[in-house]
């Protein structure tokens, strides 16, 4: 049978001192019945992307402590970060490659709950929820950028500015003329360190609560044989321990955040050069190359209609793919639309991967 408790990790202190903690802040409110397949991998993708989370406010409270957001001292503080500050130029790098980190692995679970159909009833609201969540990851991307404020930083603002544009007063918030007293810089820093944060504690409070209700999805083949009646595990499964499950997500995370600090070691990130306002010379990161190449096709517009589409495409997922099953073997049509998306992203990203630096803006 399940247990819904999270037991002591250890005997003596330690676990005395868990067991105060759990007590006392009522941690039991927190847990819910786990079946055996949540602690593979694909499963606890989310988990590992939220601990991805936690670092990465880790190390953005850190660097902030260096960070200057106003336009005439942001260049000098960046500087300072990467050669004078304590620790600055190493939790920049964790910082930067976390990101990137993070990105993959909130895509990957996305994959893997379309793969799994774990959108479909009763979940479709928690899937709507981890769209928004993909949006908020990708908001944090691209302010991220900028805010290294370099000629890559710049070009990335540059494009935001033509955007707000062609999204006319939508876009006001967006753009210069929304104020006058507060650099768009200094306002980029607001959302990346408060708006965002607030609106991601919302989310995942939304996110986490949606699955501690209808529990971890089945796996596909079970639901398909009737195994899983109303798309929830069967009680007589839920046969993992709770505090494994999120033992096995931490070690996971622990494991992205040693990653993390390798690849800034090995790989530290540079600091381009100060922006130019006369050229146009860099590619921005990789998980915009797909909107890239559109927009060397069919200009900036492509950018705002593309992610408009895609981000379209998936919160219509649940409610285009309402048959009872969830394995791909009896989802061929849904699942070669998801294939071909992948696929069209890929082989776009590696288009702008392989062309040469073109020049977009006005």
């Amino acid at each position: 049978m399940a247990t819904t408790a999270m037991a002591s990790p250890a005997f003596g202190p330690v676990g005395r001192i868990w067991d105060w903690i759990y007590d006392r802040a009522g941690l039991s409110a927190l847990t819910y019945p786990v079946p055996a397949h949540a602690d593979r991998l694909g499963y606890t993708l989310g988990g590992i992307s939220f601990v991805g989370f936690l670092l990465l406010a880790l190390t953005g409270f850190w660097l902030a402590q260096f960070y200057d957001p106003m336009p005439e001292h942001v260049r000098g503080s960046v500087e300072f970060i990467q050669d004078e500050a304590t620790l600055g130029a190493f939790v920049r790098g964790i910082h930067f490659w976390l990101a990137n980190i993070v990105v993959i692995t909130v895509l990957l679970h996305m994959v893997r709950v379309f793969a799994t159909a774990s959108f479909k009833r009763p979940r479709e609201l928690n899937w709507i929820c981890g769209v928004l969540l993909l949006g908020v990851t990708i908001a944090f991307a691209f302010t991220g950028s900028v805010l290294k404020w370099d000629q890559e930083g710049w070009e990335a603002l540059q494009h935001n500015f033509e955007i707000a544009e062609i999204l006319g007063g939508l876009g006001t918030f967006f753009s210069t003329s929304f104020t006058e007293a507060v650099p768009v810089l200094a306002r980029l820093y607001a959302a990346h360190v408060s708006i965002l944060p607030l609106i991601a504690v919302l989310l995942f409070i939304t996110h986490f609560f949606q699955i501690k209700h209808h529990g971890i999805s089945p796996l596909p083949e079970a639901a398909d044989r009737g195994d899983a009646p109303d798309g929830k595990v069967p009680a007589a499964q839920l046969t993992a321990r709770y505090s494994g499950h999120v033992g096995r997500m931490l070690a996971f995370g622990g494991v992205l955040a040693v990653a993390a600090a390798i690849l800034g070691l090995v790989f530290p990130p540079a600091l381009g050069e100060a922006p130019n306002p006369a050229e146009e010379i860099t590619k921005p990161p990789f998980f915009f190359y797909w909107l890239y190449a559109l927009e060397d096709w069919f200009g900036v517009r492509s950018i705002l209609y593309g992610s408009i589409a895609f981000f379209a495409a998936l919160l219509v997922v649940p409610f285009v793919d309402r048959s009872r099953w969830r394995s791909l073997l009896h989802r061929r049509v849904i699942a070669v639309i998801g294939a071909l998306a992948i696929i069209a992203v890929v082989v776009l990203s590696l288009i702008t991967f392989f062309a040469p630096v073109a020049e977009h803006l006005e």
